[in-house]
């Protein structure tokens, strides 16, 4: 598929998606989902994908929020559809990919942008990276996971304060919320994430996708996170992985990992 919005590029088995809709500030719209929902099931499937890492184009911002010129119209049947297909095509989607996906945020990462950006697996970000929820003042709420995913990475007063007062937070402030887990230059940023992809990538993917599903599953209504890491700590011994990887330690060598 040739993107219009975005930009791919694999690089030793580092995917980088690129949301490239400078003169919008990234904001996401329809089409700009579609490519992404297409390119990480692209990259679901391509054996030479390991990492992901997600950002924006341009230095002013990672996705500054949603396309409120799409749906300012829209009645509240469509609105819900709007929110469900969207969390269902990309951000659930991205959230519980198999693979994993390092959101390195450049600049604004606004409403849809943040929510984009929560649903990585991890996040760094920039120095000048601005980070908030301003739904509110547009009289609507988060729609694409913001409400839940928010107060799981933050905490449930610091969550509500930022979605009541639509403001926004620096990059050293998110730091100190545990929105993100490193700050450096934007100059650096790209660099630190593929070094950050390159220590995931000498462990076993088999087994980080594993680790994925059980950290996942504590975060599901109705599910019992300890019932899943059971299982998947189990299926693990029936993996080449482990052989190799339990063989390596104890003949005191290096780990190479057919599933990678």
């Amino acid at each position: 598929m040739n993107f219009e919005n975005i930009l791919v590029e694999n690089n030793e088995g580092i995917l980088q998606i690129t949301i490239d809709r400078p003169t919008k500030l990234n904001a996401l719209n329809k089409a700009t989902i579609e490519e992404l929902h297409v390119a990480f099931e692209d990259a679901k499937e391509d054996e030479d994908v390991k990492v992901i890492i997600l950002t924006g184009s341009g230095e002013k911002a990672f996705v500054a929020g949603a396309d409120i010129s799409e749906f300012s119209d829209y009645s509240p049947k469509e609105g819900k559809a709007l929110a469900a297909e969207g969390q269902a095509k990309l951000f659930d989607f991205i959230a519980n990919f198999s693979k994993p996906v390092i959101a390195a945020v450049n600049g604004f990462a606004l409403g849809g942008g943040l929510e984009l950006a929560m649903a990585a697996h991890f996040r760094i970000a920039s120095d000048n990276a601005k980070m908030g929820l301003p739904e509110v003042s547009l009289g609507l709420i988060p729609g694409y996971g913001g409400t839940q995913r928010l107060p799981q990475l933050v905490g449930k007063g610091r969550a509500m304060e930022m979605i009541m007062t639509a403001g926004m937070i620096d990059a050293n402030q998110a730091l100190q919320y545990n929105l993100v887990n490193h700050v450096v230059s934007q100059e650096e940023l790209l660099d630190f994430a593929e070094k950050l992809a390159g220590k995931i990538m000498r462990n076993s993917l088999v087994a980080i996708s594993s680790a994925i599903k059980a950290v996942n599953a504590n975060y599901e209504t109705g599910v019992n996170g300890f019932e899943t890491e059971i299982n998947e700590f189990g299926s693990c011994f029936g993996t080449a992985d482990f052989e190799e990887g339990t063989s390596a330690f104890l003949n005191k060598r290096k780990a190479d990992f057919p599933g990678n």
